[in-house]
């Protein structure tokens, strides 16, 4: 390391040092004579931060500019980080559901109540509000076209299939990603930092049966209640609208509601937001685990544009997948039922207009006999 007459350190070979080796050779270069020689990359870096004048300002490197292939080049980087840690994880949890089927008590469910109050009773409130806005939106919408046909009872056919199998379900999903996936991102995000589940795999334990399994089962078993809540607050929303624009009395709004939803609509949302809560739990809980950096990591990784954009389209295809096994199990026949209820407005349509026309041929032709 030092050469023969000692007033030359030689760092060539030296790739990595921590602060006090670098404060203890600027120490040694304060003698007269004494030089390093040698040192590159991250141990030249080091140096010369700690052999900083005190007194002076802080050091503002050049701003160097990247061109559009770097830029590219460095994207296509962490994509291909980004997919390796995301199929590390999908490993993790393949490897997780065949330990915790073998062995069903090493899932950690004594957090499972405290998860399910967090993600439900306290997100009723905000349930509630949203889809009731969303029933009321959705009537008040309908009523306008619906009114102009003479088909104000149908109100309650719209509002109820849409309420019901698509937007209670997704508003639902919508309202715990944003408090709950969040959550859990950023509890797993800072014990990842603070080596927290670096501990958990030290002493024997699973992070995915620890972690991830209570979670996600938790949000599981939630998301289809306040999905139930939802479409009750959605369907009053509607019949405010009903009531109050249109005039309808409950008794009406309500047995039409009875008349246009079945079962199959129902357990159709309902295994949506089951879908949708494993999707919203194991993305979280992902990214959360994935989480470098420190507390700038937690907070890339809590609104990092990727993860949005990633559940967005994760959720357009459950959407889809879920679509095509309802209606192959429960032969919904929507189209088919919409048709019937407009075809009675179609064929009033129709006898209105053929009685107009009869009504005038016969005074045209009062009118001809008359001259």
């Amino acid at each position: 390391m030092c050469s023969s007459d000692l007033r030359r350190i030689d760092l060539s070979e030296v790739q990595r040092i921590d602060g006090a080796a670098a404060a203890l050779l600027i120490a040694a270069t304060g003698d007269e004579g004494v030089r390093i020689d040698g040192a590159s990359g991250e141990v030249q870096k080091l140096l010369q931060l700690y052999a900083w004048p005190p007194g002076a300002g802080p050091h503002k490197p050049a701003p160097t500019r990247r061109s559009t292939l770097a830029q590219i080049g460095d994207a296509t980087v962490e994509f291909l980080h980004e997919l390796q840690r995301t199929l590390a994880f999908i490993g993790d949890l393949a490897s997780g559901i065949l330990q915790a089927f073998r062995r069903p008590r090493s899932i950690h469910f004594t957090d499972v109540p405290l998860l399910m109050e967090r993600a439900g009773a306290d997100g009723l409130p905000i349930v509630a509000v949203i889809n009731f806005l969303v029933g009321l939106i959705l009537g008040l919408q309908g009523a306008i076209q619906l009114h102009r046909f003479g088909a104000d009872t149908f109100i309650a056919n719209l509002v109820g299939l849409s309420v019901v199998r698509e937007l209670a379900p997704l508003m639902t999903a919508i309202v715990v990603a944003g408090r709950s996936g969040a959550a859990y991102a950023a509890e797993l995000g800072t014990m990842t930092v603070n080596e927290e589940v670096d501990a958990l795999r030290t002493i024997g334990q699973d992070p995915q049966r620890f972690l991830v399994f209570p979670r996600v089962f938790a949000l599981c078993a939630v998301v289809p209640l306040l999905a139930v809540l939802a479409d009750l607050v959605g369907c009053l929303g509607g019949a405010f609208i009903a009531m109050t624009k249109l005039e309808i009395t409950p008794q009406a709004y309500f047995g039409q509601l009875q008349r246009a939803i079945e079962l199959s609509d129902v357990l159709t949302g309902l295994i949506k937001s089951v879908a949708f809560a494993a999707l919203i739990g194991l993305v979280a809980c992902q990214r959360g685990l994935a989480t470098r950096g420190g507390a700038q990591g937690v907070g890339r990784k809590l609104v990092g544009r990727r993860r949005d954009n990633a559940v967005a389209i994760l959720v357009e295809h459950v959407d889809g997948a879920v679509e095509e096994v309802a209606k192959a199990i429960g032969q919904l026949g929507v189209v088919a039922r919409l048709e019937a209820l407009v075809r009675p407005v179609a064929i009033r349509s129709e006898e209105h207009t053929s009685e107009l026309q009869s009504h005038s041929d016969l005074v045209c032709r009062l009118l001809l006999e008359k001259k």
